[in-house]
C-alpha cells in the first residue's frame, strides 16, 4: 500500500518503494537503516514519510503524509487489544512526537508511535516513542506514555514485543473486572446546544430516556456549536475528546440527542469506534421494550421498519447493478448479468412486505376500535381523554379516579417514560354528570419521531371523539411550562388543540409552591396529587362543569336542528 504520493518524482517514488524490502527484527520500533532511510526521503521531498510496521517486522504501508492522514489497515478488532501494527515516521522540521501523532495513536490503537528528527543534511537524529496506557493507570494524565527520546542508533534497543504484551494483558485483565460489574451498557451522552433555551433541559431529558431503555449514564456532554459539521456533528476534536472519555468510562455507547443521517451515524462510528445511537432509536427501543398490547407492538415494529429501510448498509452501487439476467445468452447488458438480486436488495423487499402488512393488521384493528367508538355513542356515556407528557402522572390519576387498586381493572402505572402505550379506557362516575369514560393514551414528547407519530395516529386520532381532554401536567418536574407547551402543539397538530380542555398539575405535593401557583395562574390548571389523593375532588368539578357545558351545547344543537325540521316539514 503507497498513499499520498502525488507531486514526488520517479526516483522518490522508486525509492519509497524499496521501503517495502526493509525488514527489521521482530518486536522492535525499527532499525538503524530504516531510520537512515526515512530522514533521507523526508528531508529530500520536504514532508514526512511514515511506514506501517506489522508484529513480523514487515513494511505494510508507506505514506507521505502527516500521523493523520497515514494509511493504515482496515481492521476491526476487539476492545481488548491493540492494532498489530505500529508507525514509525520522520519529522523533516525535527520537534517530538505532535498532538496529531499522539491522537492517531489512541483512536488507532496501535502498539506505539515513533517520530524520528531529522538533521538539516538528511541524518536521522532522535527517536521519540510513545505507547499507549491501559485505562484508569494510576498517575497518567492522558492515555498515552511518552518514552525518553534515544539516538537512531539505539533504535532497536526497546523491546516493543515484550511491552505489547504486557500491555494488552493489563487492558484485558481491567476490561474483565469491569466487565464482571457491569449487568447494563455505560453510555456518554451528547446534546447539541445551538443558543436552545431548554439544550440542558434536553439533556436530562435524554439521560431519562437512557436509563428508561435500560443503559448507565456514566457521563453527559452538552456541546455547543452554532454550526453543525455536516459528517460528524461535532468535528474531530469533540469526537476524539469523548473517544477518549470513552475509553477511561469503560463506555461502550454514545447517544446523541440530535437525530442522526445514516452516513452520519457511520462515520462517527467509525471515528470513535463506539456503538452508536440517535434520540429517534432511543425512543423506538423504549416503545419496543413496552409494547405489551398486538396493537402496540405492531405499531412499533411499523415504526422500526420506516427507520430502518434507508440506514440498510449493502455492497454498494458496484453490487446493486447486478440483475438477474442469466448471463450474456439472456441478452442482458453488460454489468448487469448476473446471480440476480443481492442481499440489500433482498433486504429491502422483506422490509417492504413486512410494512405492507403491519399495515393491513393495523387498518384490522383501526376498524375494531372505530366500532367499540361507535357502540360508546349509542350509550351516550362522555368520554373524557387523558393527554400529557410522558410520565407526568396519567395512569395513576386514571386509577385514582376509577379507584382500581388491584387487577384486572388496575393500569400499568411506572415512573418510567412510555409505560403505557396502548390506549385504555376504564369506566368512572362524576357526580352531577353519572358514568364517564376515562380513556388514557399514549404520552406525548417534544419532537416525537414522525416514524413513530405516523405508526400511532390511528391511535391519537382517537382523542378527538372525547368530549373533554384532561391535560395532565407533571407540575414537580424542570421545564413543566415547556412540556405543557409541547403538548399543545402535538394536539394543534392533530387539529384538537379547541377541545374544551382541563388542566390538571400532578405531582402537586412534590412541586416548588411559587412554581406550582404561577403555572395555576398562567394554564388555570388545578393543583392535585394523584398518588395522595390530594385535590382529586376539585378536579372532578371542573370536569362536570366542562362536561355539562359540552352536554348542554350538545343540546341546543339537537333542538335547533328539530326546530329547523319542524319548519321545513
Amino acid at each position: 500500500m503507497l498513499g499520498n504520493t502525488s507531486g514526488l518524482r520517479p526516483s522518490q517514488l522508486k525509492a519509497l518503494g524499496n521501503l517495502y524490502r526493509r525488514r527489521i527484527e521482530p518486536g522492535r520500533i525499527g532499525s538503524l537503516e530504516l531510520a537512515r532511510n526515512l530522514a533521507e526521503l523526508s528531508h529530500d521531498v520536504r514532508r514526512e514519510v511514515g511506514v506501517v510496521i506489522d508484529r513480523r517486522g514487515r513494511v505494510i504501508s508507506v505514506s507521505v503524509a502527516d500521523a493523520k492522514a497515514t494509511d493504515f489497515p482496515d481492521l476491526r478488532l476487539g476492545e481488548n487489544r491493540l492494532s498489530g501494527f505500529h508507525l514509525l515516521h520522520a519529522h523533516p522540521r525535527g520537534g517530538a512526537l505532535s498532538k496529531g501523532d499522539l491522537s492517531t495513536l489512541f483512536l488507532k490503537r496501535l502498539d506505539a508511535i515513533s517520530a524520528i528528527e531529522v538533521r538539516a543534511e538528511g541524518q536521522p537524529g532522535l527517536v521519540h516513542t510513545a505507547h499507549l496506557t491501559p485505562p484508569g493507570t494510576v498517575g497518567e494524565e492522558e492515555d498515552w506514555r511518552i518514552l525518553p527520546p534515544v539516538p537512531a542508533h539505539d533504535i532497536d534497543e526497546f523491546d516493543l514485543g515484550a511491552q505489547v504484551s504486557a500491555l494488552e494483558e493489563e487492558i484485558a485483565r481491567a476490561a474483565g473486572g469491569r466487565e464482571a460489574k457491569k449487568d447494563r451498557e455505560r453510555a456518554i451522552l451528547v446534546q447539541i446546544d445551538q443558543g436552545e433555551f431548554d439544550a440542558e433541559e434536553r439533556l436530562d431529558e435524554l439521560a431519562e430516556l437512557a436509563r428508561t431503555a435500560g443503559a448507565e449514564v456514566v457521563h453527559k456532554e452538552l456541546v455547543y456549536r452554532r454550526n453543525l459539521k455536516p459528517g460528524t456533528l461535532v468535528g474531530a476534536g469533540k469526537l476524539e475528546e469523548l473517544t477518549s472519555r470513552a475509553y477511561h468510562l469503560d463506555a461502550d455507547l454514545l447517544i446523541f440527542g440530535q437525530e442522526l443521517g445514516p452516513a452520519q451515524a457511520r462515520e462517527i462510528e467509525a471515528a470513535t469506534g463506539l456503538k452508536i445511537l440517535d434520540r429517534t432509536q432511543l425512543i423506538l427501543d423504549i416503545f419496543a421494550l413496552h409494547a405489551q398490547g398486538v396493537e402496540s407492538r405492531l405499531q412499533v415494529e411499523l415504526a422500526q421498519l420506516r427507520y430502518m429501510k434507508p440506514r440498510l448498509l449493502g455492497a454498494g452501487a458496484a453490487l446493486s447493478r447486478i440483475g438477474g439476467s442469466a448471463g450474456s445468452a439472456a441478452g442482458g447488458a453488460i454489468g448487469t448479468r448476473g446471480p440476480g438480486e443481492t442481499k440489500l436488495e433482498l433486504d429491502r423487499r422483506r422490509i417492504n412486505d413486512r410494512l405492507s402488512f403491519l399495515e393491513k393488521q393495523l387498518e384490522n384493528v383501526a376498524q375494531r376500535r372505530e366500532e367499540r367508538r361507535k357502540s360508546r355513542e349509542r350509550n351516550d356515556v362522555p368520554v373524557v381523554s387523558i393527554v400529557g407528557y410522558t410520565n407526568a402522572g396519567k395512569s395513576t390519576l386514571l386509577n385514582a379516579f376509577t379507584h382500581a387498586a388491584e387487577e384486572p381493572r388496575r393500569v400499568l402505572a411506572e415512573n418510567k417514560l412510555f409505560a403505557t402505550l396502548r390506549p385504555t379506557s376504564r369506566q368512572g362516575f362524576i357526580a352531577g354528570i353519572g358514568p364517564v369514560v376515562l380513556t388514557d393514551t399514549v404520552g406525548f414528547i417534544r419532537d416525537l419521531p414522525k416514524d413513530l407519530t405516523r405508526a400511532f395516529r390511528s391511535t391519537l386520532e382517537e382523542i378527538g371523539d372525547a368530549d373533554v381532554l384532561l391535560h395532565v401536567v407533571d407540575a414537580a418536574s424542570p421545564g413543566a411550562d415547556a412540556r405543557l407547551d409541547a403538548v399543545n402543539r402535538i394536539l394543534e397538530e392533530l387539529g384538537f388543540r379547541d377541545m374544551p380542555t382541563v388542566v390538571a398539575l400532578n405531582k402537586a405535593d412534590a412541586a416548588d409552591p411559587d412554581v406550582l401557583a404561577r403555572e395555576a395562574e398562567r394554564t388555570e390548571g388545578i393543583p392535585v396529587s394523584a398518588l395522595r389523593n390530594i385535590g382529586l375532588g376539585e378536579l372532578k368539578e371542573a370536569m362536570a362543569d366542562a362536561i355539562g357545558q359540552v352536554m348542554r351545547a350538545e343540546l341546543a344543537q339537537r333542538e335547533e336542528a328539530r326546530e329547523r325540521s319542524a319548519q321545513y316539514r
